[in-house]
């Protein structure tokens, strides 16, 4: 095992903007539309024949109550299923809304859902996109928004339509055009916060005993020191139990418990979720708390945890860090908070060598790597070919210099698809 040291390998920034068109869109009844100046950041994971997005939308100076975002895809995505939101398509037109618990989004803030579909041969990015009707991302009001003068708007609901002027059927989509209810997760709730799907679901309930056994080991990587292991009944997020890690500093004292079983079999992409609570705050030194062996890499670890007091990952192969350990890499990461349970997620893709993570829901642009290398995020990264191959799952701590902490793990979960807080 290598003491990790943060490096910066100059790359030259490629950025990719997801452009935004003019739309006049079929509004939806509802107690308040968005305002100008909303913003729509359509964040996708492209794989041969499929893809995810997460969407994250921002309503801007007007906070809304129920929400109707739009799209128009250039290629040829299909949606297939959708998580957080009621997501159908007509055409090249896709229509998503609230689902019934999060269709509030207050002035200034944000929510987020995703979708995934197949594509074939061309994957452009979506443009055309609209909140309540009103363009985003920049884009101008449409001068054409009265259906009086103008009979490609959607016309009030008190004016019959003509078989000319009818609304696109994504305002209430048909049978033929909505997603199937056997993809998952399902387009009318919440991801799960259980397993559905997941190949690994663990609240740590059945463990009977003071160490983790059974589905778990304790092992120690490289060397054993202070560090311990615990099944914890004081503290959990969900049920009546965690795992409890008291992670000492110096080198020997790395500690995990790890899943007891093959974890390849989850295929090319792999979804994470775990619950985490710790102490004391990510230090300046680099620290590790989850570890997977990767098959693609002499079996070295993939590793997340933290460095400058921001959250990282970290390939023990080379030591390449995501972001870049540089002021502004490690501006575009986040702490992890203390004292508080946490949600967790990670995607990682060993078709195409993407990762992507996300903090309470929330996706952390420090921590995505796309596929295109951008300095001070994964430009180091792309430094070689990644195309990573996990097969197993290990929870604790590793330190690298003397920081220490207590940490809580609990709802852990592997799978296939996203498997939601």
């Amino acid at each position: 095992m290598r003491i990790s040291h943060a490096r910066l390998a100059p790359v030259v920034a490629v950025a990719t903007t997801l452009a935004a068109a003019v739309v006049v869109t079929p509004l939806v009844a509802g107690p308040a539309a968005a305002a100008q100046g909303c913003q729509v950041d359509y964040l996708p994971n492209v794989w041969p024949g499929g893809f995810t997005a997460t969407v994250r939308v921002a309503p801007g100076d007007t906070a809304v109550n129920g929400w109707t975002v739009t799209w128009t895809y250039p290629g040829d995505q299909r949606i297939t299923g959708a998580w957080n939101a009621v997501v159908s398509q007509s055409g090249a037109t896709v229509t998503a809304r609230n689902a019934t618990w999060n269709g509030s989004v207050p002035a200034g803030g944000t929510t987020e859902f995703g979708v995934q579909g197949t594509v074939g041969a061309s994957a452009p990015a979506p443009t055309a996109f609209a909140l309540n009707g009103v363009p985003c991302n920049g884009a101008p009001p449409s001068p054409t928004v009265s259906p009086t003068t103008s009979p490609t708007t959607s016309p009030s609901p008190t004016v019959s339509p003509s078989p000319t002027i009818s609304p696109s059927p994504t305002i209430s989509p048909s049978p033929t055009v909505s997603p199937s209810p056997t993809t998952s997760p399902s387009p009318t709730g919440p991801p799960p916060a259980g397993c559905a799907g997941a190949v690994l679901c663990d609240g740590f309930e059945n463990q009977t005993g003071a160490t983790p056994a059974g589905d778990w080991a304790v092992v120690h990587p490289d060397c054993s020191g202070t560090g311990t292991a615990a099944v914890d009944t004081a503290t959990a997020h969900g049920g009546t139990r965690s795992v409890r890690v008291n992670g000492g500093g110096g080198y020997c004292n790395h500690v995990f418990v790890r899943a007891n079983r093959d974890l390849s079999g989850v295929g090319a992409v792999c979804y994470g979720r775990l619950w985490v609570r710790h102490s004391t705050a990510l230090p300046a030194d680099h620290v590790t708390l989850l570890a997977m062996a990767d098959a693609a890499d002499g079996n070295r670890d993939l590793r997340m945890g933290g460095q400058n007091s921001a959250m990282q990952w970290n390939r023990s192969s080379d030591d390449a860090t995501l972001p870049e350990q540089s002021p502004a890499g490690v501006a575009l990461s986040v702490p992890l908070p203390t004292g508080r349970w946490s949600c967790l997620e990670f995607m990682v893709d060993g078709g195409t060598g993407q990762l992507r993570t996300w903090l309470d829901g929330a996706a952390i642009t420090g921590l995505t790597a796309d596929g295109v290398p951008t300095h001070d995020i994964d430009g180091q990264w792309y430094g070689r070919t990644w195309r990573p191959a996990l097969t197993d799952l290990k929870l604790g701590w590793e330190s690298y210099g003397g920081a220490t902490d207590t940490l809580w793990f609990d709802d852990v979960a592997l799978g296939s698809t996203r498997i939601g807080c």
